[in-house]
C-alpha cells in the first residue's frame, strides 16, 4: 500500500487560523515534519519556526520531526541542492516506516511553499507516494483582516509578487490595475517604499509582519523609512477606488 505525504497549510502564525481539516490531518498523520533553518555548518540551528510553533498547539512534541531545509540559502546553489537532497532523503526514510507523513508549512502549501520542492523530490525518490495538500490561510488574507484592507472588489485583479524576484517586478505590478500584494520584501524595504511613491500608491498601502504573534507589527506603508524589516513582511497596496459602492462591478 502506498505511503501518503500531505502538505498542510498552518496559516501565517496564529494557531487559531489553522483550519479544522488541517488540524485533523496533523492529528491523523503518523508523524508531522516541520522545516527548520540550517546553521552555518548545515545542521539544525535549533530555532523553533512558525510552522513548528503552530503545530505544537495541536499535536505532541513526540510526534514532530524537525528536518533541516535550506530555507535561507540563496547564493550557494551547490550547498542548497545538497541540503535539499538530504532533506528529501530524510522524509523518504520516514515514508518507508510510516503510512502517512504530514508536512506543516506556513501559509498555504501551494503558494510559495517549501512543500512544492519536497513533493517533487519525493516523487523521484519514492515513486508511487500519494501526495495531497490541505489549503491554509495566507499572510495576505490575515493582513487584510487585521488592517481592514480590502483585497479585491468587483472585476479588480489581484497580483501577488515576491520581491525576492526584484523590485522591477513590483514596480510593473504597481503601475498596473488592481490590488498588489508583496511578499518577502523586508530586506528591500527602501526599494519598496520608493516604488510605492513613484506609482502614487503609498497613501493607502499597509504592511505587516509577525501576524498573530507577540511581535506583530501592522503599520501604514507611509511609515516605511528605508530600514530593513523582518524577512517575512507582507505589503498590501489596494486598488485605486473612487469610493462608490459597487464601482468596479
Amino acid at each position: 500500500m502506498s505511503s501518503k505525504l500531505i502538505g498542510v497549510g498552518v496559516g501565517p502564525g496564529d494557531p487559531e487560523l489553522v483550519t479544522v481539516k488541517g488540524v485533523n490531518a496533523l492529528r491523523a498523520a503518523d508523524v508531522v515534519v516541520v522545516p527548520v533553518m540550517a546553521a552555518a555548518d548545515g545542521t539544525d540551528g535549533g530555532e523553533r519556526g512558525r510552522a513548528e510553533a503552530t503545530v505544537l498547539h495541536y499535536v505532541s512534541e513526540q510526534k514532530v520531526v524537525r528536518v533541516v531545509f535550506a530555507l535561507n540559502e540563496r547564493s550557494d546553489r551547490e550547498r542548497r541542492e545538497a541540503a535539499w537532497d538530504a532533506a528529501g532523503a530524510r522524509v523518504a526514510g520516514l515514508l518507508a516506516r510510516h503510512g502517512t507523513v504530514a508536512f506543516a508549512t506556513i501559509g498555504d502549501p501551494n503558494v510559495y511553499s517549501t512543500f512544492t520542492y519536497l513533493a517533487h523530490t519525493i516523487g523521484e525518490l519514492v515513486p508511487g507516494t500519494v501526495v495531497e495538500t490541505v489549503p491554509g490561510i495566507t499572510a495576505m488574507q490575515d493582513l487584510a483582516a487585521r488592517s481592514g484592507a480590502v483585497l479585491t472588489e468587483g472585476t479588480e485583479p489581484l497580483t501577488l509578487v515576491p520581491v525576492t524576484a526584484g523590485s522591477g517586478v513590483l514596480k510593473d505590478a504597481l503601475n498596473g490595475p488592481g490590488t498588489v500584494v508583496a511578499y518577502k520584501f523586508g530586506r528591500q524595504a527602501a526599494e519598496v517604499a520608493e516604488a510605492l511613491r513613484d506609482s502614487g500608491r503609498l497613501e493607502d498601502a499597509v504592511w505587516g509582519s509577525a501576524l498573530g504573534l507577540d511581535a506583530e507589527s501592522i503599520r501604514p506603508a507611509a511609515d516605511l523609512d528605508g530600514e530593513p524589516l523582518p524577512y517575512l513582511s507582507t505589503l498590501i497596496a489596494p486598488a485605486r477606488r473612487d469610493g462608490t459602492r459597487g464601482g468596479k462591478l
